[in-house]
């Protein structure tokens, strides 16, 4: 008889036996957790990829230089938000750790020769454990947070191509940000053009795989210093394209749109593979 277990089990070995997309999510603030919406087009992207062995997150709430691994156990979350009800405060997210994982960037980044440090006592942010929340409710693939190693887009394409092995590992590189995010645009009833612009050039740019572009795209986007006053949220996407770029495949769009409560913000999220 086949059982639930089983079958997870199955998945796992498919995922580890070929290259593993690489995602990126527009990740949200823990209330869009209330957006059933949001939650049932994760629910149905993440059963739509294959069971990953793990999970390794880039999130825009976390940089560090040297680039810090976060940590390898089972933790308390990092609630990096203010202003909100107490019940976001009390959000659990049990995902296993993953200290194989880890051992696998060391080495990829060793490498590189790029330069890493340990920071067991980092938890995940709300950019990883939001998405993830409704992509794997069940909370049963190991997740290991990594830092961005700041925001120069050069070293992001870097880090985003030694990460690139892991895809051949059964590893889902998830990059969690916003292709728009400007925190005064709020008040806005529609998208403003800017926004528009801006998400329809990235569209286009992700479409083509154009990594020169994206490194470039404060000179080259229409709208660049209004989509992005300060560019944390756009650097995920970055590293995530420089992840991807070495394999083919088909580059989609399973979520797209702008938010009802924030129109500047898009929420278009992106699949590579």
């Amino acid at each position: 008889m086949t059982t639930a277990s089983t079958t997870q089990d199955e998945e796992v070995k498919r995922a580890a036996g070929s290259t593993m997309p690489v995602v990126f999510v527009a990740h949200g603030a823990p209330p869009l957790l209330d957006d059933e919406s949001w939650k049932a087009e994760l629910a149905a992207w993440g059963r739509a990829l294959p069971k990953p062995r793990a999970i390794l997150a880039l999130s825009a709430h976390w940089e560090a230089k040297p680039i810090a691994i976060g940590a390898t156990n089972a933790i308390p979350l990092v609630y990096d938000f203010y202003g909100f009800p107490e019940r976001y405060y009390r959000m659990q997210y049990r995902s296993p750790g993953a200290p194989e994982l880890a051992s696998g960037v060391r080495e990829l980044l060793r490498a590189r020769g790029i330069a890493f440090i340990d920071a067991p006592d980092r938890g995940l942010d709300h950019g990883t454990y939001v998405p993830l929340m409704s992509m794997y409710p069940a909370a049963d693939v190991a997740v290991l947070q990594v830092s961005l190693p700041g925001l120069d887009p050069r070293e992001l394409a870097a880090f985003g191509r030694a990460l690139a092995p892991l895809r051949e590992q059964g590893v889902l590189v998830m990059g969690s940000g916003f292709l728009t995010h400007n925190m005064r645009s709020f008040g806005e009833r529609t998208p403003p053009a800017w926004a528009k612009e801006f998400d329809d050039w990235s569209k286009d740019a992700l479409a083509k795989r154009d990594l020169d572009a994206l490194v470039d795209f404060e000179r080259r986007a229409p709208g660049a210093r209004l989509a992005h006053p300060r560019t944390e949220h756009f650097a995920p996407i970055i590293a995530s394209l420089a992840a991807a770029a070495e394999k083919g495949g088909d580059v989609t769009f399973p979520i797209t749109g702008f938010w009802s409560m924030a129109p500047a913000f898009t929420r278009r999220s992106v699949q590579f593979g």
